[in-house]
């Protein structure tokens, strides 16, 4: 199953991010990954939670403008060179990444990134083809 990133935008003041971390503590829902940039007005703010859904209904019915995309979660080496083992073959193949950020992993040699690109299917085929790790949604409960 695909892994879905939930993207929302928020005015760029104190207590903006507080606010729907607030609202995820209360829901007793986990961030698994997070992502903010505050150079764009308003402030974009990307999330993986263990529960995608539901964040974005709750996000929902407290007025948020909530984006949904499918993102993908890789195993990337850890040691010198070991993004790029994952970013080369993407660029070789003229994969654009848009957004990348870690993936908070308790467990594991791998740190998992965050990957969003402009062209999802064949990015997953590259990564496969490459014989570069994926995770699903058992990202959510780990």
């Amino acid at each position: 199953m695909p892994i879905s990133q939930i993207s929302v935008a928020v005015e760029n003041k104190p207590g903006a991010l507080h606010d729907i971390c607030d609202i995820f503590e209360n829901e007793v829902i986990n961030i698994k990954g997070i992502m903010a940039s505050s150079s764009l007005s308003p402030m974009q703010v990307h999330f993986i939670v263990d529960e995608p859904e539901r964040a974005e209904n709750v996000l929902k019915s407290n007025g948020y403008e909530v984006i949904i995309k499918e993102v993908i979660a890789i195993a990337s080496p850890h040691h010198p060179g070991g993004l790029n083992a994952v970013l080369r073959p993407l660029t070789q193949e003229n994969i654009n990444i848009e957004t990348l950020y870690p993936f908070i992993n308790p467990s594991g040699d791998d740190a998992i990134i965050i990957v969003e690109v402009d062209k999802i299917k064949e990015a997953k085929e590259i990564l496969k083809k490459h014989w570069i790790r994926t995770y699903s949604t058992e990202i959510y409960k780990s």
